[in-house]
């Protein structure tokens, strides 16, 4: 179980890794393609287009072939997107090799998570689900760290970035051939013995004919949906649109604008251009520590709690962030303090627990197509936000004095939207830790 779930994980290091590694080479695509702001922000963005068509569309597709085969494709989309943007000559072919690693990063934000939490045992599922987004936080240090590395090798420095990417995609792809099937959509196709034999093989000693029973229970006690239509329908509209929500919430809380432009934003507010790779080191380090206090946490005092934990403390940094821009209420590099603050509050609840929510909110019966729909939503909010991103600073000139007012409005806006997450959460969600996927269908669909 736990090769399996380090394995389907992996999808979620690449999704880090993509999604992140954009961030040191802005400064050198921009000179590279003669980008204007607007331009920079579609650049950034694709690969975000990308994320939305493939996290819709990975639902069936999922259902029909299987959780491990359609890994496998998205793993070859990886690699094929690392190795063509690494040697794109022009900004078309640069977008369009974005465009594709976005469907495998959409495809894997959803599949991945997915994969792990039908393999995993309800005491530990909250903790091996997180591995994904562990494995993501991952990828965006392992990112962040190779620009680092890379920055003074010469004028093709952006085309190694990326071209680093193309290694985890191909060990990725390798190790997708030994691990096994999902046994709840083996089930869902009607491999019974199957689906017996890789239960007992993911938890030897455990009750395989009850799970087995259970799974089977939820399944065929319901129509298998195939229409997205009946997602907004009784019973699963409520569900649905909680999930959604989340996806929201996920995105607007900004922090995607830092993985995607942190170089950027530590240049803007007047560090050079070493100092501002290695701050962006420096965030991906406290994303990766407080992602694995997040984990030991999640199982423990919950997912709820975290979340509201979470929203309040990432708002009051946000806001503090948007007050040192703004009135220079703190110098040098109290900024970068309040950056790390931020980024550890999100890591270790809303980073942590949004997935795994979202992976294990779902009736069987639905649950590819409806976590597609929520992790559609929650792209479709981050492509907005990281196309305007640069266009919002570009708006207040292109003096360092300037682009920190435009910097300044956009984290005050993250920070009243993290708010208002906090009291949604506190009215709509509802407590999942240490409940089977069956145990918990049951409760939400009262």
């Amino acid at each position: 179980m736990f090769g399996s779930s380090f394995t389907g994980a992996l999808g979620g290091l690449l999704f880090g890794f993509d999604t992140a590694v954009i961030s040191g080479t802005v400064p050198f695509i921009t000179k590279y393609f003669q980008l204007s702001d607007a331009m920079l922000g579609w650049a950034v963005s694709s690969a975000l287009v990308g994320c939305i068509i493939g996290s819709m569309s990975i639902g069936k597709p999922g259902d029909i072939y299987g959780r491990r085969f359609m890994l496998k494709i998205l793993a070859l989309l990886f690699l094929i997107s690392a190795i063509g943007t690494a040697f794109s000559t022009s900004l078309a072919i640069f977008v369009t090799f974005r465009f594709i690693g976005g469907l495998a990063i959409g495809g894997a934000s959803v599949l991945s998570p997915m994969y792990i939490s039908e393999i995993a045992q309800a005491k530990i599922r909250g903790r091996l689900v997180s591995i994904s987004q562990l494995a993501i936080v991952c990828g965006v240090l392992l990112s962040f760290f190779s620009n680092y590395l890379l920055i003074n090798t010469g004028e093709n420095n952006w085309r190694w970035m990326f071209l680093a990417g193309a290694v985890p995609a191909a060990a990725f792809f390798i190790l997708l051939f030994f691990i096994s099937q999902s046994p709840r959509w083996l089930v869902m196709v009607g491999k019974t013995d199957e689906a017996k034999d890789v239960i007992s093989s993911l938890n030897p000693g455990e009750n395989i004919d009850k799970e087995l029973e259970e799974i089977n229970k939820s399944i065929n006690g319901e129509i298998v949906h195939t229409s997205f239509f009946v997602l907004f329908k009784r019973p699963f509209l409520k569900l649905v649109l909680i999930g959604l929500t989340l996806g929201m919430f996920g995105a607007l809380t900004g922090v995607n604008t830092i993985t995607y432009y942190a170089p950027t934003i530590f240049q803007s507010a007047g560090f050079s251009n070493d100092s501002a790779f290695f701050q962006t080191v420096c965030i991906g380090a406290v994303n990766l520590l407080f992602t694995i206090i997040g984990m030991s946490l999640i199982d423990k005092i919950g997912r709820k709690f975290l979340l509201m934990a979470g929203a309040i403390g990432m708002s009051f940094f946000l806001l503090l962030i948007f007050l040192t821009l703004k009135f220079q209420l703190f110098g040098g590099y109290a900024l970068l303090s309040c950056f790390l603050g931020y980024q550890a509050m999100f890591a270790s609840t809303m980073g942590v627990v949004i997935w795994v929510l979202l992976s294990e909110m779902f009736p069987n019966n639905i649950r590819a197509r409806a976590i597609s729909i929520a992790s559609f939503t929650n792209w479709v909010f981050n492509a907005i936000i990281s196309f305007l991103f640069p266009v919002v600073i570009g708006l207040y000139g292109t003096t360092p004095g300037e682009r920190q007012t435009g910097l300044a409005y956009a984290f005050v806006f993250y920070s009243i939207v993290t708010l208002l997450s906090f009291f949604f959460y506190g009215k709509y969600l509802m407590e999942t830790k240490g409940k089977s996927l069956e145990e918990v269908e049951i409760l939400l669909l009262k």
